[in-house]
């Protein structure tokens, strides 16, 4: 019988809109309360919102949206949210289409001229009586066909439609690609860079969505921190996400009730590839040792191993293959050099005289264990 882990998939899907948002919960608050003093006086606010790949932009815009909206059921004037992501729609008429929809509009794909669309859009307004807070997701692609529509709903006020706050997402500083009259409306205090999460961020993450997806005790805070550790160098919490998925779904195949370190490397080996023949290929047989030694450590369990642990098993390693073990000196300069090529992590405690911690994310440790066996196998003796 397969052990149940997930309990709730929905809610490991990079699409799924969690209540709270670890480590953008605080600018969630901010434009909220920007948004809402504007929403006060009646008049429109715009942000615009960039970041990298899985730094959350559309998370804190659709939480940011939710609440708005939310909040405006209690208030004389309620928040209509309209999403468009402009990946698909990169027309200045595909995207008014979309607008139109949301107030139960339907119109033809042609026939219509913008200008026309543009007041019905208006009457839409009119009736719904509600501040409208549109999102442009991916707005880098509608800018990019020189749109005009992007002024309009700027200059919402100043045009006759009524109360517009705009909400853009792009991954990078789209102001150059605006005209002068749409620039001026997001000022310096109208923009927010979210940065890409830290490993830290990642962990608080992926807890907290465990606390949703998976069985109590199922991710234990250890496995949480290899997870963050594997997605780290790219801040993406999409990729957080899918590794915590199929590392969940790997333990649950195999019948564990808890995700453990292998857990992890399985699902980043079936991500990404492993280490490719040519890289070990090219490893001296002492960096082919030190690897080797590491992994039989890992495979006792656990997402690190201290440098001491592994020096003595790299010392017996040596010994097995007829090499005698390098220095301590040079046995550091090789963990450095695996490091570079990608193919372990180091992580020092900071207490000066403490050894440090190194861990292996990218493969499970059985297989690489084979692939350094056989290649060892291959090498000459090497004499130092």
């Amino acid at each position: 019988m397969v052990s149940r882990i997930v309990l709730r998939e929905e809610t490991l899907d990079p699409a799924f809109l969690p209540s709270e948002l670890p480590h953008r919960d605080e600018l969630v608050r901010w434009a909220r309360e920007r948004y809402d003093k504007a929403f006060a006086a009646g008049i429109p606010h715009h942000l615009l919102i960039t970041g990298s790949v899985g730094s959350g932009k559309t998370t804190v815009a659709r939480r940011l949206a939710a609440d708005l909206v939310a909040q405006g059921r209690r208030q004389p004037v309620p928040v209509t949210q309209v999403y468009v992501n402009c990946w698909r729609r990169s027309a200045d008429r595909v995207v008014l289409l979309d607008l139109l929809r949301e107030f139960g509009v339907s119109l033809p794909d042609r026939g219509y001229s913008i200008s026309e669309m543009l007041d019905v859009f208006q009457q839409g307004l009119s009736k719904s009586r509600s501040h409208v807070l549109i999102i442009l997701d991916e707005v880098t692609a509608l800018l990019r066909t020189g749109t005009k529509l992007l002024y309009t709903l700027s200059r919402s006020r100043e045009v006759g439609l009524g109360n517009l706050s705009l909400l853009l997402i792009a991954p990078q500083d789209v102001l150059p690609l605006m005209d002068p009259g749409t620039r001026s409306g997001f000022g310096v205090t109208h923009q927010v860079r979210l940065p890409p999460y830290d490993r830290d961020a990642l962990r608080d993450i992926l807890l907290a969505r465990a606390d949703l997806a998976l069985a109590p005790g199922a991710l234990s805070r250890d496995t949480a921190e290899q997870l963050a550790e594997a997605a780290a160098p790219s801040g993406d919490a999409r990729l957080a996400l899918e590794l915590l998925s199929g590392a969940a779904h790997h333990a649950e195949e195999r019948g564990a009730q808890r995700i453990s370190a292998e857990d992890v490397r399985s699902a980043k080996a079936s991500i990404y590839p492993s280490p490719s023949d040519l890289t070990l290929e090219g490893l001296p047989v002492h960096s082919l040792l030190v690897l080797l030694a590491l992994n039989r450590v890992l495979a006792s369990g656990g997402s690190e191993a201290s440098t001491d642990r592994i020096r003595k098993t790299y010392e017996a390693v040596a010994e097995e293959y007829g090499t005698p073990a390098r220095s301590r000196v040079s046995f550091w300069r090789i963990l450095k050099e695996l490091e570079r090529y990608g193919l372990v992590g180091i992580r020092k405690t900071g207490v000066p005289g403490e050894p440090a911690w190194v861990g292996q994310n990218e493969v499970p440790v059985s297989q690489l264990t084979l692939v350094l066996e056989e290649r060892l196998a291959r090498k000459p003796r090497q004499i130092p």
